[in-house]
């Protein structure tokens, strides 16, 4: 094996060096980090102070495309749970996207703060173009109705928007043109390898890369989602490329608004995380989840950060930036190098153990130098220190049984990122070869379960309490009188007098389900068939619509997962919860469904109107 010992030395030295480099800059970022942590500078409102806080006027930007499968969940649980009033939500849509436009449109007919803003072209076009075309809406919208949004905010499809957030933005704008909500992936089982590397990665990137980036200096990048930009700002920047708020030619629109705010002296600021008993102020998500979606995802975001904004801005900038643009841009290199620096240590800890651990039987250890030993020997330490560092950082968000796993993680991650450089090298020389431009390259998304709880997500008896339905004695004593085999909410109801309204209201809030009967309701008859009289009374479930591929159906009780799997594997179409009051359901299933075996609840205390579609 001399001749490939031979070989693996000419490619060492360059690439040691390298990736000495990259780890030596990854260890500065980490010292600064430890050396800072304590003394941030940030200073958290009181819940007073957000309370008091007038409320500007805010517009949530959702671009959409074949989004039709959780358009809906993401609108019903989020305008459920978010605690402020003065806003509106704009969702983009294309002409030629049928199905999410009906969702869409669905969802504005349950809420007035909804509005459907259609494109003028066929999509998909690119996110930027998208949410160009939903600023244009958004402007028709405030000339109509003689108002003016003061606040624009950016999601997607696929986020779970913190109760919190848009105060803290309404809090914090008044001083700074961009404030960025941390966003975090939604936990998943360790063997999901995938979708645990977002976990470690952004957990790690959010409570150190970004912090210390601030502190430095250095541009904020925008993550495109639980961004939040004040309008004047916005608009001064679309005044410097032809009145459009986004670059619609820009695969990572996000990070380009960034970079450009911070040019134009616009202040920045990034909230950190913090670790309190009410849990973390972040947007959530589930991010790919498979091998191709997430080399997909991160082959935009190799073509739009590195390649596109080298071309664009090259590496003219103030000095301070420059070494922002060194680490955003790095990755083209490192990320290639990555799995070839794992197989080379593979191949010599293979040698050195064949070699019986004697260094001087080692021929690839006796052939190299003593500085290129050192070298390496420099870099493996700092890789050590940085994959403690992240398990440390993974652990504060998805505990130590998760994070001890990220070391496994480490060489998938390497994998998927080396595909993803290469992917997104050939697509930008494709692009400029064919001279058009690059294609939005969408992420299909999935949203959290209905009824399933969020991470941090109050339980249902605190929530109560800040509701002010009840006291935190009356919270307590109920806490110790409860049964073990009751529910704290039936207990509350039955023993201590709450409304069962109010517990509802409560359970809806908590779980992102939208409550009562739909001003528009009517009940078809073949939907109502479509699961068994037996299923559908045990769990207390009446389907009454079917639309898109999706059953709606009517249920008095929270969905639970024995639940949602027995439903799943009833029907073959994906099922959309509301929930009624108890009453509600018996009386509509007295009429709908076949006698059971449990009696009926009382009536309904005021008439009940259904229209049956036959």
């Amino acid at each position: 094996m001399q001749w490939l010992d031979r070989w693996i030395l000419l490619l060492l030295a360059p690439m040691a060096l390298w990736i000495l480099i990259s780890g030596l800059d990854d260890l500065f970022i980490t010292v600064v980090f430890f050396a800072t942590r304590r003394g941030g500078g940030f200073r958290w409102p009181s819940p007073e102070e957000l309370d008091t806080c007038p409320e500007r006027r805010i517009a949530i930007l959702v671009p959409v495309w074949h989004e039709q499968a959780v358009i809906g969940q993401m609108l019903d649980r989020n305008l459920a749970a978010l605690r402020y009033h003065n806003y509106d939500v704009f969702v983009g849509v294309y002409p030629n996207d049928e199905p999410t436009v009906q969702a869409v449109a669905e969802a504005a007919a349950r809420y007035p703060r909804v509005h459907l803003a259609m494109g003028t072209r066929d999509g998909p076009t690119s996110k930027g173009d998208n949410l160009n075309s939903v600023f244009a809406c958004l402007q028709r919208f405030e000339e109509t109705h003689n108002c003016r949004f003061e606040v624009i905010m950016t999601h997607d499809a696929e986020d779970l928007i913190h109760p919190d957030s848009l105060r803290m933005i309404n809090w914090l704008s008044r001083k700074y043109a961009m404030v960025q909500v941390p966003v975090l992936a939604l936990p998943t089982k360790i063997r999901e390898f995938t979708h645990g590397l977002y976990c470690d990665e952004f957990g790690e990137y959010q409570q150190k890369d970004i912090p210390v980036r601030q502190w430095l200096g250095g541009f904020l990048p925008s993550n495109g989602v639980g961004a939040g930009f004040e309008r004047n700002a916005l608009e001064h920047l679309a005044s410097t490329r032809g009145g459009r708020i986004f670059d619609p030619e820009c695969l990572t629109e996000d990070y380009e608004n960034g970079f450009c705010l911070h040019a134009l002296g616009y202040p920045q600021i990034f909230v950190p995380l913090r670790f309190a008993p009410e849990g973390l102020m972040a947007t959530r998500e589930y991010f790919p989840r498979r091998w191709h979606a997430a080399v997909r995802q991160r082959s935009r975001w190799v073509a739009g950060i590195a390649l596109q904004g080298w071309e664009r801005h090259g590496w003219r900038a103030p000095w301070k930036q420059i070494y922002w643009f060194w680490r955003d841009r790095k990755g083209l290199v490192g990320c290639l190098l990555s799995p070839f620096a794992n197989l080379v240590l593979l191949y010599g800890t293979a040698g050195w153990l064949a070699a019986g651990c004697d260094p001087h039987a080692w021929s690839l250890g006796r052939a190299t130098p003593h500085w290129l030993t050192a070298c390496c020997s420099i870099t493996l330490a700092i890789s050590l220190v940085q994959i403690a560092i992240r398990i440390w950082l993974s652990s504060r968000v998805y505990g130590w049984c998760f994070a001890l796993a990220a070391p496994l993680r480490l060489p998938w991650g390497n994998l998927v990122n080396f595909t993803a450089t290469l992917k997104a090298a050939g697509q930008f020389l494709r692009a400029h070869w064919e001279r058009r431009s690059l294609a939005w390259i969408k992420t299909d998304h999935v949203y959290l379960a209905a009824g399933s709880a969020a991470p941090g997500q109050l339980k249902l008896g605190e929530l109560l309490v800040r509701m002010r339905e009840i006291s935190h004695g009356e919270l307590e004593d109920a806490l110790c009188a409860c049964p073990a085999d009751t529910r704290i909410g039936e207990y509350l109801v039955r023993k201590r007098g709450l409304a069962c309204e109010r517990l509802y209201k409560a359970l809806s809030i908590q779980t992102g389900i939208p409550l009562g009967l739909p001003d528009d309701l009517q009940l078809s008859r073949a939907a109502t068939r479509t699961l068994p009289a037996e299923v559908a009374r045990r769990w207390k479930v009446l389907p009454y619509r079917l639309t898109a591929g999706q059953l709606h159906v009517l249920s008095s009780n929270i969905p639970c997962q024995e639940m949602v799997r027995e439903l799943a594997g009833s029907v073959k179409f994906e099922i959309r919860f509301r929930l009624i009051y108890p009453d509600e359901f018996e009386a509509l299933a007295d009429i709908f469904l076949p006698p059971g075996t449990e009696p009926s609840a009382v009536a309904p205390a005021g008439p009940l109107r259904v229209e049956v579609a036959h």
